[in-house]
């Protein structure tokens, strides 16, 4: 162990695990997690970074016994260390893959909060993680402010301008290719209904859900905010969105934030306390609040107010699935392809909903993707931070897209972006959309038709066709 290490341990706080551990400080990666590793190899064909790369260290078992060998004292958190840590996707289809169900993403997780403690982020990284994990994400008014700047750039010519005079030549290529494919800002649900309590049911009320806004997703994607909201409703749903919700803390645990994933963490229970069910339509933020438990292991009051607010939580398209909801009649003619988001199938194991879902729309021509449960490359901001990676890992994935599909679905906001780079980059694929949206679009169409006992009696024609 190093000077600087024994120095750091003298001020760090007590490590809050029974097991003995070179790790400096509580909350560190649980014995429990990687002592059922055998190091089979059943993981290695499922890891996107071992795909590329074909190292042991980025192999989720290399992983594993790197994390091992930290608490062991075998190995010091340097750069050596940090690298295959935050090189790992956190796709979790490691763990689908391992006969013993070990957590790697925990064990990931766990281990990049003692990287960040051990090694923090220096100069204008630091300033940029620090400006939107902390200075933008868990501010309701900031997010509306950005979402605001947004809207303008795209509307009052800005972004015509900047894109027709070369100005984002002086940009890294991945952030160029995101700026193309930067959906139309809308409303975002919080201004839209900061005045409304409860959205009530169309026709004959059966249930009252709360619905998780986000950040991203409210700031960049508030029309599947809606389209969730109309879908919920038109299921005789009554729709509550609490004032105090805030950002899920995902993209802050993938960084290696864990107290401030704690606080907004806590936030979130607080809010959604009164909620006997929380639907989310975005697999990343579902993941992470039903992984509440995790955060708070070692806090037992806090895991047990996690374990009752994890329990309501429930992504869209399995509510929809599980309470019955009503199969639309007007069609969709669209061939289309699915793909899993990570975060929803490996994460949350839903993967037989939302293919139900579309094959239950009238004209779909659904067609299976071939390992469609593979990682796209978006992984929170992994594109951002890991940009060459995001980028192999996202051609392998475009590979087994149809080529003549019109439209791939999926249920997560980051994957949506990243897949529409790939679509734009490699030209296959169609249009990029949310499973939520094409039903929306099914049930707008049934009720400007009119739908009584399953016939369609006609009203007027639509101009409003996905």
């Amino acid at each position: 162990m190093s000077l600087k290490e024994k120095e750091l341990m003298k001020n760090a706080p007590p490590c809050s695990s029974n097991s003995l551990s070179n790790y400096l400080w509580e909350d560190h990666p649980d014995e429990e997690k990687w002592a059922d590793c055998v190091h089979c190899g059943m993981c290695l064909e499922s890891c996107p970074t071992y795909l590329e790369t074909g190292q042991e260290q980025h192999s989720p078992r290399g992983r594993v016994h790197l994390i091992k060998s930290v608490a062991e004292g075998k190995l010091e958190v340097n750069e050596q260390f940090m690298d295959p840590v935050f090189q790992c996707l956190d796709c979790r289809a490691c763990t689908t893959a391992c006969p013993a169900d070990v957590d790697v993403g925990g064990l990931i997780e766990e281990a990049r909060g003692q990287v960040r403690q051990a090694m923090p982020l220096k100069g204008v990284k630091r300033a940029v993680s620090s400006f939107f994990l902390k200075g933008i994400f868990p501010h309701q008014s900031r997010l509306q402010a950005a979402s605001g700047l947004l809207k303008f750039y795209q509307k009052s010519g800005i972004q015509k301008a900047v894109r027709s005079t070369g100005v984002l030549r002086i940009m890294p290529d991945h952030l160029v290719e995101m700026e193309a494919v930067m959906p139309e800002i809308h409303q975002s649900t919080h201004q839209k209904y900061k005045n409304v309590d409860i959205i009530p049911a169309k026709g004959n009320s059966k249930a009252q859900v709360a619905m998780l806004k986000g950040c991203i997703m409210d700031v960049m994607f508030s029309d599947i905010n809606q389209s969730t909201i109309n879908v919920l409703t038109h299921n005789g749903n009554d729709v509550v969105l609490p004032k105090n919700q805030t950002c899920c803390g995902a993209l802050h645990i993938h960084a290696g934030d864990r107290e401030t994933g704690k606080k907004l963490a806590k936030q979130n229970i607080e809010a959604f306390q009164d909620a006997e069910k929380v639907v989310v339509n975005a697999a990343g933020c579902g993941c992470a609040l039903k992984e509440y438990p995790e955060l708070f292991r070692h806090d037992p009051e806090w895991k047990a107010k996690a374990e009752v607010f994890s329990e309501k939580v429930e992504d869209i398209s399995k509510y929809l699935y599980d309470t019955g909801y009503e199969k639309p009649q007007s069609a969709i003619n669209k061939r289309i392809t699915y793909h899993d988001a990570c975060h929803l199938a490996h994460g949350q194991g839903v993967r037989h909903e939302p293919r139900q879902l579309l094959k239950d729309i009238p004209g779909v021509d659904y067609v299976e993707q071939p390992n469609a449960d593979t990682c796209c490359g978006s992984a929170g901001i992994y594109n951002i931070t890991n940009p060459e990676m995001a980028s192999a890992v996202l051609e392998r994935k475009m590979e087994n897209v149809p080529s003549d599909v019109e439209m791939i679905s999926m249920g997560n906001p980051g994957c949506m972006l990243q897949m529409a780079m790939g679509v734009q980059k490699y030209g296959r694929g169609g249009k990029v959309v949310h499973t939520v949206q094409l039903l929306d679009w099914a049930y707008q169409e049934d009720e400007r038709k009119g739908v009584k006992d399953g016939v369609i009696v006609e009203k007027k024609e639509s101009n409003n066709r996905p």
